[in-house]
């Protein structure tokens, strides 16, 4: 869980974790998608829950992924024809595909589904779109037992199990089970975080608070709405664990992260500005660039509303439309046209939100992108401004596709900052005795630079300091609307390369110009490759290969501690440039 990447091949953990319960972990060692919350290739699990009383309950079967290895493994621990439900904590056709081969195996046809309302649909909708699982094309659909939150559902033996519909806009019908006889929570997507390991509890807990913050940024901030709501109808549950869809189960931590939960929401809320970002997405891969441009907001300070336009009501979108500084829509393409819950939201916005707010657009397509297209030129003809270039992206993102889109975001977030300022001038005020002794603190001139993949960044800084002899250590601040931020968390390696008196202000302008989304930082900068796979400015002073070790948020900033793993002196006869400031209030 230190941001390793183990080369290890998938496999399963099955422990008890309560009387009549036992987890069922399929692993994964690497990186297992291309979406965002998944961008610390740090691993992940896909955590399934048995409960055993007179009869038995899975919950949450992996997605295919992990299909053959994980029924290998319930076969040999669970007497099949014990096996009454299987409870879907949402519904995803990966998931689908697990379940079609599960059924398939002999004596399993009986199995009742049990799902929200929501789910059933979706579960339908995708039953006929797995016909090359390991199921026949032909298999029938399964009993459903839909679930509100009145329902329960009596195992035997104390298990009656009960239901929380969870609902948000990436997943309308999430719904959490809680057994009271355990006090265990099953909360599928909440409180979950991508690790790998060989942990099942958070024993030391602290050391996932960056992971589990990470999750949070990437999934719950663009519906803090929703999860507000969650939390609300968890509030009263003595629970005792919370057993999430992926990472360590909560035991230790649990209280602590509620109330970060709680926080991290809070912070969301009273943002000034926000964003509404709508969107539809055929496949996923829309929503998954609709997530990177929602990082790319909040990690600006900036809080976004996202809305499914696919289940959002029309009041809804019309509410996000008229409170918002700026809206961002998002489409797929479908036989050459924008789906139709996609036109209705554009209709509403076209007739609610005011020309002074900035627009965005951003879709993936397979063979066309008219919709993307058609978004655009209506926005035009309506007279709004954009606050980056309509984003197309062909099946699939990449890892600079993600970073594309969290850049565009950011752009985007600082547009809103920016206006909102001219909107409300202040008076500028001479810096205090306070603020003109904190500008006094010095610092050598540096560009850090990073490369994950094919996603790599830079950035100029000067608050950088020795921090250990031993390891040799640093800490440097980072601010968290930085493109490079995404690339230092825990694990990450990078270079630090410290200028040159006199031979610096070429980089240093280079450096400190604005950057497109996607922009390459080094075009005209001559460079070579670290050993960390990070690039080394020739012409500095000096470098060093860093990995950074972890991070703590301070304020508008974090701060990293890095230790050296490699360097070397490449001028030995220059001195180090400074950077001199005179308020403490700016660079």
């Amino acid at each position: 869980m230190n941001g390793r990447v183990l080369n290890k091949p998938r496999d399963v953990q099955v422990l008890p974790i309560a009387t009549g319960t036992m987890v069922v972990r399929s692993r994964s060692w690497t990186r297992l998608k291309f979406e965002i919350e998944y961008a610390l290739q740090r691993g992940t699990t896909a955590n399934t829950y048995l409960i055993q009383g007179a009869k038995t309950a899975l919950i949450d079967p992996p997605g295919e992924t992990f299909t053959e290895i994980f029924l290998q493994e319930l076969q040999q621990r669970l007497d099949f024809q014990r096996l009454d439900y299987v409870v879907l904590g949402h519904v995803n056709p990966n998931r689908v595909a697990t379940l079609k081969a599960l059924l398939s195996l002999t004596g399993l046809s009986n199995i009742t589904v049990v799902c929200s309302n929501p789910g059933a649909i979706a579960l339908r909708n995708a039953w006929s779109g797995t016909a090359d699982s390991d199921g026949p094309a032909d298999q029938p659909l399964p009993k459903i037992q839909i679930m509100r939150g009145e329902s329960t559902l009596d195992l035997g033996q104390g298990h009656q199990l009960q239901f929380i519909p969870t609902p948000s806009p990436r997943w309308p019908d999430s719904l959490c089970t809680y057994d009271p006889q355990t006090e265990i929570l099953f909360s599928d997507k909440l409180f979950g975080a991508h690790v790998c390991g060989d942990q099942v509890f958070d024993e030391g807990w602290q050391a996932l608070i960056e992971d589990r913050r990470y999750y949070y940024d990437c999934l719950m901030a663009p519906n803090a709405r929703s999860v507000e709501t969650a939390l609300e109808k968890l509030t009263d549950l003595p629970v005792r664990l919370y057993a999430p869809g992926h990472g360590p189960i909560v035991r230790y931590g649990l209280i602590d992260l509620t109330r970060s939960y709680e926080k991290w929401n809070r912070e969301q809320k009273i943002q000034e500005t926000s964003v509404a970002l709508l969107y539809a997405s055929a496949y996923g891969n829309t929503a998954t660039l609709g997530q990177a441009i929602a990082r790319g907001i909040t990690k600006a300070g900036v809080a976004v509303e996202a809305i499914n336009c696919e289940v959002a009501a029309p009041e809804e979108i019309r509410e996000a439309a008229e409170k918002c500084a700026g809206f961002i829509i998002g489409s797929p393409t479908l036989g050459g046209h924008m789906p139709t819950p996609v036109q209705t939201a554009l209709g509403i916005v076209l007739a609610t939100a005011s020309k002074s707010k900035l627009a965005g657009v951003f879709g993936s397509y397979g063979w066309s992108g008219e919709a993307i297209d058609l978004i655009e030129t209506k926005l035009q003809d309506a007279g709004y401004s954009f606050g980056f270039e309509p984003i197309r992206i062909k099946f699939k993102p990449t890892d600079a596709t993600l970073q594309f889109c969290e850049e565009a975001g950011t752009d985007f977030a600082q547009s809103l900052k920016k206006a909102k300022k001219v909107r409300e001038p202040r008076q500028s005020q001479p810096a205090s005795s306070v603020e003109q002794a904190v500008g006094r603190i010095v610092g050598s001139l540096s560009v850090i630079t990073a490369q994950r993949g094919d996603a790599k960044s830079a950035m100029l800084a000067s608050w950088v300091s020795q921090a250990t002899f031993t390891p040799p250590g640093l800490t440097i601040a980072v601010a968290k609307d930085r493109a490079i931020e995404s690339l230092m968390h825990s694990g990450g390696r990078f270079a630090l390369n410290v200028l040159a008196e006199g031979k610096h202000l070429g980089l240093m302008k280079h450096f400190l110009k604005p950057f497109g989304p996607g922009e390459d930082r080094f075009a005209g900068v001559e460079t070579q490759e670290a050993s960390n796979g990070s690039p080394i400015l020739k012409d500095a002073l000096a470098y060093l290969e860093c990995r950074a070790e972890s991070r703590m948020e301070c304020g508008d900033h974090w701060l990293v501690y890095a230790v050296v793993e490699n360097g070397s002196l490449l001028q030995p006869n220059a001195l180090t440039a400074i950077h001199h400031r005179k308020s403490g209030t700016r660079y």
